[in-house]
């Protein structure tokens, strides 16, 4: 590595520790990846964690107070929905504001989340907004 200042020098030392793993344990990344690679793993997890977000979408898409503001292309949804449903939903859901002057929220799926979750979320989501 080239440090062209000198003042940041003294931190090279520690970059590796702080930004993954070190070199040695470079077999935990590999696995990992290897296995992802396998029989088209990842693909078939990113296909699982899309569609889930679909599903997610198009439950809520229909409920009165939210709105889907992006096009589901991955496994992100983004919908405005009123504030007080979002601070009630937020006490049992982990999710993000994106942005707090509209409402929009981002909700993320994965290669884990079952329709049975997301049928559940979509439940309580009616719930809350007809409170």
């Amino acid at each position: 590595m080239v440090v062209l200042e000198p003042s940041l020098a003294r931190g090279v030392p520690f970059l590796r520790r702080q930004s993954l793993q070190l070199a040695s344990k470079m077999r935990f990344i590999s696995t990992q990846l290897s296995a992802l690679l396998t029989d088209e793993l990842w693909r078939t997890n990113a296909a699982h964690a899309n569609a889930m977000a679909r599903r997610l979408a198009e439950g809520v898409s229909t409920l009165p107070g939210v709105e889907i503001t992006y096009p589901v292309e991955s496994n992100a949804v983004f919908a405005s929905l009123p504030e007080k449903a979002t601070a009630a939903l937020q006490e049992r859901y982990l999710f993000h504001v994106w942005d707090e002057h509209t409402g929009v929220v981002r909700w993320m799926t994965a290669f884990d989340t079952s329709p049975a979750q997301v049928d559940d979320f979509i439940e309580d989501i009616e719930r809350h907004l007809n409170a």
